[in-house]
């Protein structure tokens, strides 16, 4: 008997679908549709677990259940019900629609739409499992629900906590950036794990650690654990430990890296250090409490990769001026290097006095947030050839 396939959906920021769309490529898989945040891809058992474990930029993983169109209630209801249940969830699992979102759809009240496929999937089970009532006391089987113009799509949500949550981050900053943002941002640019890189906003240590992360080969996934793990329906034990061998095999804790975060509050490194720790990766970054007017360095060809603060507050508001002119002079006392920023501020070019090659809109949350990019000339070509 070979292992089931399935249509697998991975949603991710706005803006950020390429990026995705290249790893699950890269993993091994056929991306099948790309949409507004989200990319789907067709694979097996094996392929969630994986899918789950190794992709740094995606929210979670969902197996698509069914999709079709309904302008009305009664039609939500009864193409749900007709949608294979039996083949998903077992006979004692616990089953819900844990969210609905709706776009330019008649349907759009989350908790009718909640209440109402939860009915239909009752339904039709108790006819499949010659049951009234379900007890519910197995594993969990949580349903994500979209709807865009009238199309229902429904995903069996895999990965429980959000695949931002390496486990790493025991104590958040404020106003963190995702650590799946944050490693789709350091995707867009050319830094490799040999080359420089510098976050001189580092807060709680994101940037610095999902690169640290990158360079040794660790799959971002190896220290937590996924709702489908309780699965024994889906997907059997062994594949999940098929593929953390895999990822222990791949990770490289020896590689040479230069990679450093500063911040000006020592708390903020004390946290970033803590992190880095429990990532396992704090012997491959150097955090220090420093601003950004001390920001210099010795080589070439460096990067900067940073989400700079953009004044939430308002008293952050009239500090934001200098501290933007003081990036943009410190960035042109180096020697060569390139600059790739986060921000929502909308004169952090002008104050920096320095025009970005691109700029691509990216959603951090609801927030409309900008990636300026500064790229800087390549270093020569190493000759490989001993």
């Amino acid at each position: 008997m070979g292992m089931r396939k399935f249509e697998l959906i991975a949603p991710c920021h706005f803006g950020l679908e390429a990026v995705l769309k290249k790893e699950i490529i890269d993993l091994g898989y056929e991306v099948s549709k790309v949409e507004d945040g989200r990319v789907t891809f067709l694979g097996d058992e094996e392929a969630v677990c994986r899918a789950n474990v190794f992709l740094r930029t995606a929210e979670r993983i969902l197996i698509k259940v069914g999709s079709f169109y309904a302008t009305t209630f009664e039609e939500l209801f009864e193409k749900t019900k007709e949608l294979p249940w039996e083949e998903f969830i077992p006979e004692d699992g616990k089953f819900w629609v844990a969210k609905a979102a709706s776009v330019k759809s008649k349907l759009f009240s989350p908790s009718d739409i909640q209440s109402i496929m939860k009915k239909a999937m009752v339904e039709r089970l108790k006819g499949i499992y010659h049951v009234k009532w379900f007890e519910e006391t197995g594993a969990s089987y949580p349903l994500r629900v979209f709807l865009m113009k009238d199309e229902v799509t429904i995903g069996l949500d895999t990965t429980g906590d959000s695949l931002h949550k390496r486990g790493y981050r025991k104590l958040t900053a404020k106003a963190p950036i995702a650590e799946n943002l944050a490693a789709a941002l350091i995707m867009l640019t050319p830094w490799r794990g040999d080359r420089i890189l510098v976050d001189p906003f580092c807060g709680s240590g994101t940037f610095p650690i999902e690169a640290a992360m990158m360079a040794a080969n660790m799959a971002p996934g190896m220290n937590r654990s996924f709702l489908a793990e309780d699965w024994k329906n889906l997907i059997a034990r062994k594949e999940w430990y098929d593929c953390l061998d895999e990822a222990n095999d791949l990770v490289d804790l020896k590689v040479e890296t230069d990679i450093q975060g500063y911040d000006m509050d020592p708390h903020m490194v004390s946290i970033a250090r803590e992190n880095a720790r429990l990532a396992g990766v704090d012997h491959l970054i150097h955090f220090q409490t420093r601003g950004v007017e001390a920001l210099s360095h010795p080589k070439k060809y460096g990067f900067i990769i940073t989400n700079p603060p953009y004044g939430e507050r308002l008293e952050e508001k009239a500090n934001l001026k200098p501290l933007y002119a003081t990036i943009g002079e410190r960035f042109q006392a180096l020697d060569s290097w390139s600059l790739y920023m986060i921000t929502a501020y909308e004169n952090a070019e002008a104050d920096m006095g320095k025009k970005a090659d691109k700029n691509r809109k990216i959603y951090n949350g609801m927030m409309k947030t900008r990636f300026l990019q500064f790229p800087g000339p390549k270093p020569p070509r190493r000759d490989n050839r001993k």
